[in-house]
């Protein structure tokens, strides 16, 4: 399923993460629900918040890194791995295992948090203001580019290989 994004010559990364982060509530309300085919959406969900956290850590972080994003960026990928340590469990659990609500409900909280504080606590509206529509255009391109590919495969198979330690960041 590809991010519904206006049709536009460019893709203002702010628009795209904020695109993705709707996508996923809803599967993780599809998910709550007792009808359909709980493991194929469990599937879709774990695919797109891997390919996700992987697109924000390699390029979208990397390209926002400044003193006054730091601590952010910082904070962010701490988070990555905590929803990265939950996902794991979840992809090892089948959706009528005792704890499996539980997890989700940890999950979809974990993960509303920290797009919640991206889009409208802290770092998106920074950087609307510090950023021109074409930076945010040309991250945003390359972000959808890998996020696009990483799609055509299952990137939810590499979560469990990266839940010891957060994810680099680039200095300041």
């Amino acid at each position: 399923m590809a991010i519904k994004v206006a049709h536009k010559t460019s893709t203002d990364v702010l628009q795209l993460l904020t695109a993705q982060h709707a996508e996923v509530d809803q599967l993780f309300e599809k998910l709550e629900k007792p009808t359909g085919d709980a493991m194929a959406l469990l599937g879709e969900l774990a695919d797109k918040l891997a390919a996700h956290a992987t697109v924000e850590e390699q390029i979208f972080y990397p390209a926002v890194m400044a003193r006054s994003t730091s601590d952010k960026l910082h904070e962010s990928v701490e988070e990555h791995l905590q929803i990265k340590r939950v996902l794991a469990d979840l992809i090892a659990m089948k959706p009528g295992d005792e704890n499996f609500k539980a997890k989700l409900k940890v999950m979809k909280e974990d993960v509303s948090h920290h797009a919640h504080e991206e889009e409208e606590a802290k770092l998106f509206p920074m950087l609307r203001r510090s950023m021109s529509a074409d930076q945010l255009a040309a991250i945003g391109s390359e972000t959808l580019a890998m996020f696009e590919e990483l799609m055509q495969g299952h990137p939810c198979q590499s979560v469990r290989g990266e839940t010891q330690e957060a994810a680099p960041l680039p200095p300041v």
